[in-house]
């Protein structure tokens, strides 16, 4: 890990409420490098109040091609999954869907089993003490890290970006001894709050 954000803040010649979506888009690509062929959307449902994320597909609802009764989505002989645009960003940027719609999700494994970022998420009771012992064991080894809250606003999400990419497989360990280290230094906080960490495999699952 290196001081990845702060690195291309300044190449970009320092992003603020003044940059333009161009410029702002250009940052978070330079971060959240993952998969191009593919990406997620949240979806949200009125009448049951459940969420969740889906990868995009461009033939859904489409008569003719799209019957979620007879096929599941990854099962669909009509399936066509969506890049990310940069339009979908700046959706995602603004968040003005009141029910989180616009917001995407990215998938960190690359085709090569690598990725260019690590998210350690946090839920629920607890999650501050922990998030902050987390933070606290990155800056003891100088790892930078960053911590944001969740949109639940019960939770938090600590990022590890990294500046070229690595093995998911060592990228789960390093993590993951880092919050073995955390539970080490801080005997008196449960860790119930850990939830899981991403990328949560280590290989490429069966049908990508």
């Amino acid at each position: 890990a290196v001081e990845h954000v702060a690195r291309r803040v300044e190449q970009s010649g320092g992003i603020n409420k003044y940059s333009t979506p161009d410029e702002k888009i250009a940052l978070f690509r330079s971060l959240f490098v993952g998969r191009t062929d593919v990406f997620a959307k949240r979806w949200y449902s009125k009448s049951s109040e459940k969420s969740g994320y889906q990868p995009v597909c461009g033939n859904e609802w489409e008569p003719g091609l799209c019957d979620k009764r007879k096929f599941k989505c990854a099962q669909c002989p009509n399936r066509k999954l969506m890049q990310l645009t940069d339009n979908d960003i700046y959706r995602h940027l603004s968040g003005k869907d009141e029910y989180g719609r616009d917001v995407v999700g990215i998938y960190p494994m690359l085709t090569d089993e690598t990725c260019h970022f690590c998210c350690i998420d946090f839920d629920k009771e607890g999650y501050q003490e922990s998030a902050k012992a987390y933070l606290s064991v990155c800056r003891q080894h100088n790892i930078p890290a960053y911590l944001e809250r969740s949109r639940s606003g019960n939770g938090a999400h600590v990022w590890l970006f990294f500046e070229s990419p690595i093995p998911a497989k060592n990228v789960r360990l390093f993590a993951g001894s880092l919050l073995t280290k955390a539970m080490e230094n801080c005997t008196r906080i449960s860790f119930k709050s850990y939830d899981r960490m991403l990328p949560n495999q280590d290989t490429m699952p069966n049908g990508g």
